[in-house]
């Protein structure tokens, strides 16, 4: 099957990105053809440096190839190299209606308490749309959050298989499983987010030791002082052992025996120990590529491979819309 999926480059990928996404990319590649993109179109949504996003690209690049995406087995390639993603979210777009958009909750979350808003925001959700349907892509694994945004893109590419024919792959979304996700350090109530106030709240792949210790001991938890898993009475601690779950390899029932009658002091030390060991090889890796040759090939490899997939899906595209002259 072919798996399509990208990701933003908004900053310093944390490690709920990590566990939650790119983890479950370096699974699927074994087994799967990928094609994993830096969707930075989606970035400009919102007002962006052009510097410090291009930046961005390549640091999200990077840290693709240093957990683990080998460029060998996957295509890894910048979202605007390909010009099918804009050219094919037009036609999308024409197939799309207001009432659909307007119900994305995403939409009415980001525009809150403004007059306006870019109509890029407002049709994100078609561009995404057109970067899955694009490499007719059997499988999208995304966040829970995103499932509102995968149903439209099915929604959209059963509609115009009805009206063309033949056109488009209808792709299934790949949830993750609620306990995959990390929560905020700070706020177990909330998602980990990049773009939170509070530094400690998360951690970030490119992380220090010292930030990741601090990070790690001054999280939340609560004043039982039991390690177990309880997303209801016990968020905080909740958040921890599926941290310390996805590090070590451990299963959640084994840490909490393991940590029986212990208090949350040594808990988090040993969980300190364990992220920092999980980390310090990614990081050695971004380190090693970040500004080489190795990095700027695999980019160019990878748009060039993507564009070939995009072209004939584009020359399909426009044989069923009647669209074009040229033979």
């Amino acid at each position: 099957m072919r798996v399509f999926s990208g990701v933003q480059p908004t900053g310093n990928i944390h490690i709920g990105n990590y566990i939650g996404a790119l983890r479950q990319f370096v699974e699927l590649q074994e087994e799967n053809e990928c094609v994993y993109c830096i969707v930075d179109l989606h970035a400009i949504t919102v007002p962006a440096d052009p510097a410090l996003l291009r930046e961005n690209t390549l640091d999200v690049a990077a840290l693709y190839l240093a957990v683990g995406i080998d460029p060998k087995k996957n295509i890894i390639f910048v979202q605007s190299d390909v010009s099918g993603h804009a050219e094919l979210s037009w036609v999308l777009m024409c197939n799309t209606y207001t009432g659909e958009l307007s119900r994305m909750t995403q939409f009415k979350e980001k525009s809150r308490g403004n007059e306006s808003a870019p109509a890029g925001l407002f049709t994100y959700p078609v561009l995404m749309a057109a970067d899955i349907l694009l490499y007719d892509s059997d499988v999208v694994p995304v966040g829970s959050d995103q499932k509102q945004h995968i149903e439209l893109c099915r929604d959209i590419a059963i509609r115009v298989n009805n009206k063309y024919g033949d056109v488009f792959v209808v792709p299934e979304g790949r949830f993750l499983k609620d306990g995959a996700r990390v929560m905020a350090l700070d706020d177990p109530l909330s998602k980990m987010s990049k773009s939170a106030e509070n530094p400690l709240s998360r951690i970030s792949l490119l992380d220090d030791d010292e930030k990741i210790r601090k990070s790690i001991m001054r999280a939340t938890t609560d004043s039982e002082g039991s390690v177990r898993l309880d997303y209801e009475k016990k968020p905080g601690v909740s958040n921890l052992l599926n941290i310390y779950s996805a590090f070590s390899g451990c299963a959640i029932p084994e840490i909490e025996e393991k940590y029986r009658g212990v208090g949350y002091g040594v808990f988090k030390t040993e969980l300190v120990a364990v992220a920092v060991d999980a980390l310090a090889p990614i990081r050695k890796r971004y380190e090693e590529i970040r500004h080489s040759g190795e990095l700027a090939a695999t980019l160019r490899d990878g748009a060039e491979r993507a564009d070939g997939i995009a072209w004939r899906t584009m020359t399909r595209v426009k044989r069923h819309f009647g669209l074009g002259v040229k033979g």
